[in-house]
């Protein structure tokens, strides 16, 4: 278990900041008519923000272990 976290340490910062980006693009930008499927709740914008930052920092975790 401490392995996995310390493998994927990248990829739970990543993830936290996707949530951050996706927050802050709904306070900024959102969906005023509230009828985006995605931007009109802030927990759905920054849900996204976060499963795409995972994404993101699995590779980057990826490329850094190729190189070891």
């Amino acid at each position: 278990m401490i392995n996995w976290l310390i493998k994927h340490k990248i990829s739970f910062l990543v993830a936290f900041l996707g949530s951050l980006i996706g927050f802050a693009y709904w306070y900024f930008i959102g969906c005023e008519s509230g009828s985006c499927a995605i931007t009109s709740v802030w927990y759905r914008t920054a849900g996204y923000g976060a499963i795409l930052g995972w994404f993101v920092g699995d590779i980057i975790t990826d490329k850094f272990i190729e190189k070891q």
